[in-house]
């Protein structure tokens, strides 16, 4: 077993006074056999009343309003975390049985999200790759764990090159980014090989080896694997995802699983600064966000060109039909 320090500082800073933010969270980790959240303390500018509920997807979702006005929005969240290594497939039964059991799933309300792939420019050449395997002869297991050592090999971990808004052709062309791209590229390939794949927000956490992604949330995928369930997969480090990730949210795609987003009524610009410190020692108590820490994560002013009034109630009738 592991025991982890988490702590997540995120802070968005307008230009002028905004109100009626509203606002969703999710930044809960899993609680499950293998990780076991131990203490948790949010702490959000204005103190407001967090409504914690269920999504569609099994997350932990705050809400919360800030109605008053204010010029910027501070959330940080302090985790304790226990964590242990996760029981590995066994993957006996034979790859014929494995392949007939995941058709049995396309139509499963539970895993129709999770099948529907997106066609980009790297389509067809997934899809020749698909079709030199003798799917009759290799288990989903093993076929996943292939892709996703693909993913890490011929692929470049750079940062600043895309955006969470950066689609998946820019990725395949450039074979570089970061956690959420290899993870993108991953979901696609995973589902067009007919295994249910999902999205997954969290942390990566220090281990005996330097891994790729630390000092900021991290995103791998897990996949359906038969007879056995879902098995995290991390494209950007080439590992089973185990005792060193800390899962947050999962989800069809990032959408699902923002650790923050929300909307507010302003005309203004806004810049965001994120920091986030994990340790096997509990020596976050000094931790802040610096204008340091903003350059070097290539923190960027967004224009807001209209009021977001109308968004806000879209967000707060959805609020509503989730309680």
């Amino acid at each position: 077993m592991s025991l982890y320090y988490i702590k997540h500082i995120t802070k968005y800073t307008y230009s002028g006074d905004v109100i009626d933010g509203a606002n969703q969270i999710r930044l809960y980790p899993f609680n499950n056999e293998f990780q076991k959240v131990t203490y948790q303390k949010i702490l959000i500018n204005g103190n407001p009343n967090i409504h914690v509920h269920q999504d569609f997807y099994s997350n932990a979702v705050g809400s919360f309003m800030l109605v008053e006005p204010h010029n910027f929005l501070s959330i940080e969240s302090e985790i304790e975390v226990i964590t242990s290594p996760i029981i590995f497939p066994e993957d006996n039964a034979a790859p014929n049985k494995q392949w007939e059991f995941l058709k049995s799933l396309k139509n499963d309300s539970q895993f129709i999200d999770y099948l529907k792939y997106i066609s980009f420019d790297g389509t067809p050449e997934i899809f020749e790759m698909i079709n030199e395997k003798h799917l009759s002869e290799i288990t989903p297991y093993k076929i996943a764990l292939e892709f996703c050592e693909f993913i890490y090999t011929n692929f470049k971990y750079i940062q600043g090159i895309t955006n969470v808004d950066s689609k998946l052709d820019l990725v395949w062309e450039l074979k570089a980014g970061v956690c959420q791209d290899f993870t993108n590229i991953l979901l696609q390939m995973i589902r067009m090989l007919g295994i249910p794949a999902r999205y997954v927000s969290g942390y990566i956490c220090p281990g005996d080896s330097k891994t790729r992604g630390e000092g900021a949330t991290h995103a791998w995928i897990e996949v359906y694997i038969p007879f056995y369930g879902w098995l995290g997969l991390d494209p950007t480090n080439n590992l089973v995802a185990s005792e060193h990730h800390v899962k947050l949210a999962v989800g069809k795609n990032y959408k699902d699983c923002a650790p923050v987003k929300g909307v507010y009524k302003g005309h203004v610009t806004d810049s965001l600064f994120v920091k986030v410190h994990v340790s096997n020692t509990k020596n976050y108590n000094d931790i802040a966000v610096t204008s340091t820490d903003a350059e070097k994560s290539k923190t960027t002013e967004k224009k807001i060109t209209i009021n977001s009034y109308r968004r806000n109630l879209e967000f707060i009738q959805q609020q509503q039909q989730q309680q």
